[in-house]
Parts: structure tokens; sequence; C-alpha cells
């Protein structure tokens, strides 16, 4: 059984009957050449019974074969022998020669009904061959209708054959968007008239598809059924990003040469094996390689730049393909073919993509599209020199989230200390914040992070959830029910020793992510290093529960930058082209990212360790600028006064009774008879330390008691 399984047996009987196949067609190749050289219309036949020897080369055989040919097609018939070459060199050379086998078959249908009209000019020429189909369509030796649909059916196929494939899918793409377009429309306009506002449940909940109607002058692309009936909330259409073109669609056709290259390339190094597959894509060829017994696998990742070199290509990347005995072999095509984002975004693996961050990161080395989940990531370390894309590949991801989530869902917090690459997204109403290029404003923006995160975590603990999505679970869910969420405390004992309860209420907001997007983490490490590794290191480790995502870049991928303690809580790393293979080790832990290609091209290392190679798409300032100048007609920007930056200079300070805040709370205290810290937070709108300072100062001057066993505090003085 093994010597059957064997792949280079089994690659040696492929080539043995592509040979032997192409060997009978050249034969019958040429035997209608001879038969239609030596073709007399006297020789016995299908049509004519006569008695003697034919004067066809080919014999009775022959003579039967050219009659018929002749008699369907006329002078079209010789196109056939034409036609059989043209199949030989196919098969013969393991490729499939389309240009040379439409205009055959084209020609031979055209020839055929060309030599009926003219059939009365030209009578001498054609007296000795029979005139072909259309003379029996001219002279009604078959019906009418019957001519017409033969004449139909063959110009279709030769204008098939001629135009291409190509052609014939783009009329069924159109067709079926046309289709699809007009249900979507009755669907829209029978929900519009309906005015149905019920919620449907996350399972049930399905996108609408791009929908052209008269009486909607904006479309809602994937917008959740809970805001449709909301225009503010209304995401951006697929028509601000440009689309593909059409122009140099991909093939999936590898000649037969280029592998047998490779083939001899790796035997002149000393490498035996075989290629078992190949996959090509947009920007790259993937050569699965079956090595031999006994070739190290190191040895042939060492070989990647004479490869390169003797394969005449930018680069080549060899790298192992976990669970198969296969080394990948990547080569870069010789024309490379642009990943559009309109195309990701449009695809089913992006619309029916069921997490809750989805990001397009571009299409992988078989031109699918990539869509990866950042809350399950969940934070995100990227790499890539200057040219390498990586601002571009960072759009993109601003892009994903923004064509998916509202503002009521997502936030943005944006740290750009280059000026240049984010200040675009400025005023859209999914910031929390301006877009920071100050380095005291960016550390004061982490340390607000962290502050936002322990403030979810201890809401969280309070209505015994695990995750920000078990929290805005139940906020709808009481929502729905129009009930307030509530909790039921102990306050103490009663005189008789009971226990006493009380039902506390909590606020009903609903949580949305924060994704927080630093374009360049070295300019924030030379400033302050050790601080701002601790606060990273803080968020990474914790934020994921709270709905709190990092999506850290850096041009220099080095070792004081990526230290090994952010190195450790990022599992989840992309990499465009580096300067060097150390580069490529410090942020993939292996070497590969110096040989991309550039221009978005990337490799992706999942928190498993395997890596991806994705080639992201493009996306220009014109549509960057579109989206933008959309998202801002929708709404402003809901700014939050990080006051933390205030807090960390008077740490240690206590308040006085002039300040203006401490007067104020200790009024509202009197007034509401209600003391906590949450409490004076939400009313005068300050940080949780500063609110917790103010509670710790009233209890010092004993205008309230210190806390029970349950937290409660009880005000002591009634008048001041």
């Amino acid at each position: 059984m093994a010597f059957w399984k064997n792949s280079s047996f089994l690659s040696s009987v492929s080539h043995a009957v592509r040979d032997g196949v192409a060997l009978l067609v050249l034969a019958f190749d040429f035997f209608l050449l001879v038969s239609f050289l030596s073709y007399s219309p006297h020789d016995p036949s299908w049509n004519i019974c006569v008695r003697g020897v034919p004067d066809n080369l080919m014999g009775v055989w022959g003579a039967c074969v050219s009659d018929l040919f002749f008699q369907w097609f006329g002078l079209g018939a010789w196109v056939w022998v034409f036609f059989g070459f043209c199949v030989f060199v196919s098969i013969a050379l393991g490729t499939f020669v389309w240009f040379w086998l439409r205009w055959s078959f084209l020609l031979s249908v055209f020839v055929s009904f060309f030599s009926t009209l003219f059939s009365e000019k030209f009578g001498a020429l054609l007296k000795m061959y029979p005139p072909g189909l259309g003379t029996w369509i001219k002279e009604g030796k078959i019906s009418f209708w019957v001519g017409a649909v033969l004449c139909v059916y063959g110009i279709g196929c030769s204008l098939g054959l001629f135009l291409g494939d190509e052609f014939l899918k783009k009329w069924i793409i159109f067709f079926s968007r046309l289709k699809s377009e007009k249900e979507d429309a009755q669907n829209m306009q029978e929900h519009v008239q309906g005015g149905s506002t019920d919620l449907k449940s996350k399972k049930d909940r399905e996108p609408l598809k791009i929908s052209k109607l008269s009486k909607i002058k904006e479309e809602i692309i994937r917008a959740p059924s809970i805001y449709l009936n909301n225009p503010e909330t209304a995401l951006p259409p697929l028509e601000f990003l440009t689309r593909n073109p059409g122009k140099g669609l991909l093939k999936t056709e590898i000649a037969q040469g280029s592998i047998d290259r490779l083939q001899n390339v790796l035997e002149e190094f000393g490498i035996k094996g075989k290629i078992v597959n190949t996959r090509p894509g947009p920007v790259v060829t993937l050569y699965d390689l079956e090595p031999a017994p006994g070739v190290k696998s190191s040895r042939i990742i060492s070989l990647s730049d004479d490869i390169a070199r003797s394969m005449s290509v930018l680069s080549a990347r060899v790298a192992l393909i976990p669970g198969k005995n296969l080394m990948g072999i990547e080569l870069s095509n010789v024309h490379r073919h642009m990943v559009y984002l309109h195309d990701l975004l449009n695809s089913p693996f992006y619309t029916d993509f069921q997490g809750q961050l989805g990001l397009a990161l571009g299409q992988d080395i078989a031109g699918q599209p990539v869509i990866v989940d950042l809350a399950k990531m969940p934070h995100l370390l990227v790499a890539g020199t200057t040219g390498s894309g990586k601002s571009v590949g960072i759009s993109s991801m601003i892009l994903s989230l923004l064509y998916r989530l509202s503002p009521k869902q997502c936030k943005l917090l944006l740290i750009d200390p280059k000026i240049i690459d984010l200040t675009v997204y400025d005023e859209i109403p999914h910031l929390i914040a301006p877009v920071i290029t100050d380095h005291k404003k960016a550390l004061e923006a982490l340390k607000w992070a962290v502050q936002e995160m322990e403030l979810r975590y201890r809401k969280m603990s309070q209505l015994g959830v695990r995750n920000i999505s078990g929290y805005n679970q139940k906020v709808q869910e009481a929502k729905k029910e129009n009930q307030p969420l509530t909790r039921e405390v102990q306050l103490g004992f009663d005189s008789e020793n009971r226990p006493c309860f009380q039902q506390q209420v909590f606020d009903t907001e609903f949580l949305p992510y924060i994704v927080i997007i630093v374009d360049e983490m070295a300019d924030l490490m030379l400033v302050a290093g050790k601080e701002l590794e601790v606060l990273i290191q803080r968020l990474a480790q914790m934020a994921r529960a709270a709905g709190i995502h990092l999506i850290m870049a850096t041009q220099r991928p080095s070792v004081d930058v990526i230290t090994g303690t952010i190195k450790a809580n990022f599992p989840t790393r992309l990499s465009f082209q580096v300067s060097s293979k150390i580069d490529s080790r410090t942020i993939l832990g292996e070497q590969g990212a110096e040989s991309l290609l550039g221009q978005g091209d990337m490799l992706y290392m999942a928190s498993a360790g395997r890596v991806m190679r994705i080639h992201g798409p493009f996306v220009s300032d014109e549509e960057i600028e579109k989206v933008v100048n959309f998202l801002k007609t929708r709404g402003s920007p809901e700014y939050i006064n990080m006051e933390i930056q205030e807090e960390d200079k008077i740490t240690g300070e206590l308040l006085s009774q002039q300040d203006a805040l401490y007067q104020k709370a200790v009024a509202i205290v009197y007034q509401d008879r209600k003391v906590s810290t949450s409490y004076i937070q939400r009313q005068l709108q300050i940080g949780y330390n500063r609110a917790a300072r103010i509670i710790e100062q009233m209890e010092k001057e004993g205008i309230i008691s210190a806390p029970n066993h349950s937290g409660k505090r009880e005000i002591l003085n009634n008048t001041r």
C-alpha cells in the first residue's frame, strides 16, 4: 500500500498518462489532415453508397470522417485540424492554450456560414466540397426554427469561448446581484411599512445587504436592527471605498515549467524532494515541497536567498507547514494584484463574521479574505519599517471597526506621536478624546484607561458577571423589562439580632468596547519607558474582560522598545517588512519578515504561534476622508474629561474645606441624605480617586461615619 501511495510514483504515472493522451490526439489530428487532403466526393461515405476502393488515403474510415466534417462545417472543417494541434500542444505543455482554442472554434463556425453566403460567387472553388450546415438551412432541408436554434447556439458558444469565462462570470454575478438587490428592497420596504421595532435575538439578527431604494436616500450597510431607526448611528456605505476594477483577475493555473524549474534549482543545491502542490495567490505563490528522508529543514530555510536569485524573483520565504511533512516555499509573482478593502468588507467572511471586533487584515496566499476578532486576541502588537504598509494597515483596521460598529458599541482612543497618520480621524463620533499627539497626554490617557478598567471591574463584580458581554446582556434585559438593576445588600442587624437587607440600585449604562491604538510606541518609550511599560503590562493582563483592547505599533521592533514584559503580554503579533532578521525574531520569534515584499505584505502570528502570510488591502487618503466626513455628519464626539492628570499631581495631599468641589460634595450629602464614593463621582462628574479622597476627608471631619461590614456609611451631623 505504501508503494501505491508514494507521491513520486503517482507523479510519474500522471506524466505517462498525459504523454499518452497527447500522442493519441496528435495521431487523430494527423488522420484528419490526410483524410481532408485526399478527400473525394465520389468515395463511399455516409451519403454515397458505391462499390470500389476509395481514393482516400485513410480508406473507408477516412472517407466517412472527412465527408461528415465537410457536410457539417464546409470549408470550416479545415480549422479543426488546427484545433486538434492546439489541443496537442496544450496537453504536452501541461497548460491550456485558451486563446488558440477560442479562435479556432470561432473561425470554424464563421467559415462554415460564410461559405454558404458566398457559395454562388465562389462556386468553382467550393464545387468539390459540401457547402455545410448553412446550405441545409438555406435550401430548407431542415426546419427553419431548428436551424435558427443551431445558429444561435453555435454563435453563443463561439462568443463564450472567445470572450472567456471571466466575461461570463461577470454577467452571472451581475444578474445574481440584481436578484439579491430586488429581494433586499422588498424586505426593506416591508420593514419600513410595518414600522416594526422589535429586537431580534443575536442568532436571528441578520445584517442587511446593500439595497438601492428610491424612497431611501442613504444606504445602511450591515447595521444591526437596534440602530435602524436612528439616523445618527447609520454606518457608512461601501460606495466610499474603491471597487476592484476587475483587471488582472487571479489566475489559478501554474505552468508546469515553473514547477520543474524550482525542482531543478533545489536539486542543484543538493535538496532532494518533490513539489506536491501549488497554491497561487495575489502576491505570492506557495509551493509545497515534500523533502526526502534525511533532509534538514534548517538547510532549506537557509537557502531562501539563493532560491530567489535562481528563480529570478524578488524574494523567497521558506517555512514549515505545521502538522504536515511539508515545507512551504513562497515565491513572489511577476505581476502583483492589488487587494481592495471594498472586496474584504463586501465578502461573506466579513458580513457573516460572528466576532465582536472584526478586523479585515487582508487576503491570504490563496486569495481568501482574513477576518480576525480583536476581542479574542485580545491585544495586537504591530511592527514594520517605513514604507512597509504599516500605517495603511492600521487605517484598514480602523475602517473595519467603523463599518461594523456604531459609536454606542465601540469607542476609540487614538494616540499618534507622529501627528500625521491618525489625526485625519479627529472629531468622529467614535472618539472619547481628541487624537492625542503629545507624549505627556498620551501617558495620562493610558493612566485613565487603567482607572476605567478598574471601575468596570467593580461594576461587573457588583452584578456578578465575568466580562463585558455578560454585563451588557444584563443591562439590555433590564431595559427591555423596564426594571432597574438591583442587588440585595446586608446593612446590619436589628434589635432582635436579625439581619437587615436593602436593595441597592445600579446604573443601567451600556458599556462600549474601547480600542486604544498607538501608532508609534518607540517615541513613548523614549519619554517614559518604565512607567509606560507598567501601564501597558497592566492593561494587557487585565483589560480583556473589561472590554478594553490595545493595538500597539512601532517602526523599530528592537528589544529596548518591545521588551520581554510587553512581548509576553502580546501573544498575537503582526509584522510587516522589517530591516533585518534580528528584528523579525524580536517581533515574531523567527525570521522571515525581512523577506516580505512591502506595500502591505505581512506575517500574522496568532496566539497559538502559527504564522500566516497575509496581503493587506490598500486604502487611499480620499477613501478615509469620505468615511470620516460621513461620520462627522452623523454626530459629534462625546469627549470624556480625563482628570487622572490632575489627581497624580496632588496624590497624598488632603482636600481642604475651601475646595469648591469639597463644599459642593458636602452640600449634596446633606441635601440628598446619601453618601458613597460612586454617588459623589456621578454627581460631581469627577474621577473615582478624587471622589474617594473627598469621602475620606468627610470621615476625618466627622461628617460621615466609617464604613460598616457591608460598606455602608451613615451621616453623623445633621447641621453644619
